[in-house]
């Protein structure tokens, strides 16, 4: 596999266009806005000058990168005689049916399908084409430049030649792909999100304060980060989607989302994209990270 597109310039699309350009793939990085091409790439150039500044990479390494990808704003021409398509659209079932159904139907016959997809069933996303040996999941852990896992999801009727082929491939990014097969969360939400949510609910039942359920989890079990704090860089929007994946695909009350959780994504608070969750990001906040307090 040498092209790739990558459709969706958001957090996750623009990191793993930026993981597959640095290794030498040509990436054609897809999304309708021009605007958030333009600060997707903007984003991989500041992550470049960061490596740079770390000396990771030179400035060859750099200018190489970035001559690797190429914007598109037509699905359509970004797609074709490309080999493997990876989408990183917004995590909503009706946008990625939607997606997958057109790549089908453009795309050529050959050219294997992948979703980024954190909790939908990859098997419910191959039924609406033609190819569902050809589709798979590939859930990057954000940032996908640092973090080494692929989540690598099978769905009922992918391939084995097409999994082998999308392991190795994950492997020359230089990441360390692991075969899961599809149910709701897949391996890594199905236990990080309930971890969150229980985190929200001791929150919500004024247990302990903000910092100091996350410095518990920081200090007694060594966690990077608190799960607080971990569901402020997530999006506390995305982790309700997902609750509400595995809730409706378990029917299981252990995965229904926490009302505090629920209420906060009403309001929208939604964490670090709003500049406001279980922390305060704002500008006049950048030097000290502050728990807000929320009452039950």
């Amino acid at each position: 596999m040498k092209n790739i597109a990558v459709i969706g310039a958001g957090t996750m699309g623009n990191g793993i266009a930026h993981v597959f350009a640095q290794n030498g793939f040509g990436v054609r990085l897809i999304d309708i806005s021009e605007t958030s091409l333009k600060l997707g790439l903007e984003t991989i150039s500041k992550n470049l000058d960061r490596m740079l500044a770390k000396g990771l990479i030179t400035e060859n390494d750099k200018n190489a990168t970035l001559g690797n990808i190429s914007p598109f704003t037509s699905l359509k021409s970004g797609v074709e005689n490309t080999d493997l398509v990876v989408e990183a659209a917004t995590e909503n079932l009706g946008v990625k049916l939607d997606i997958f159904k057109e790549l089908d139907r453009i795309c050529d016959a050959e050219t294997i399908l992948a979703s980024n997809t954190s909790s939908i069933s990859i098997t419910q996303i191959a039924a609406v084409t033609q190819r569902p040996d050809k589709v798979i999941g590939m859930h990057f852990m954000n940032p996908v430049p640092i973090m080494k896992l692929v989540e690598i999801i099978r769905g009922y009727s992918t391939s084995d030649l097409v999994t082998k082929s999308i392991m190795q491939l994950s492997e020359k990014l230089g990441k360390t792909p692991t075969e899961v097969n599809d149910y709701p969360g897949f391996v890594a939400n199905r236990i990080l999100m309930p971890m969150i949510n229980e985190a929200i609910e001791t929150l919500y039942n004024q247990v302990a304060g903000v910092k100091e359920i996350d410095t518990v989890m920081k200090l007694g079990m060594a966690h990077p980060m608190g799960p607080l704090q971990l569901a402020d860089f997530i999006g506390l929007d995305v982790c309700l989607s997902i609750l509400k994946v595995m809730y409706d695909g378990f029917k299981n009350p252990k995965y229904a989302p926490c009302p505090l959780l629920v209420n906060m994504v009403r309001a929208g608070k939604l964490g670090v994209k709003s500049k406001e969750g279980f922390y305060d990001y704002s500008a006049s906040r950048k030097a000290e990270q502050v728990a807000v307090q929320f009452k039950a």
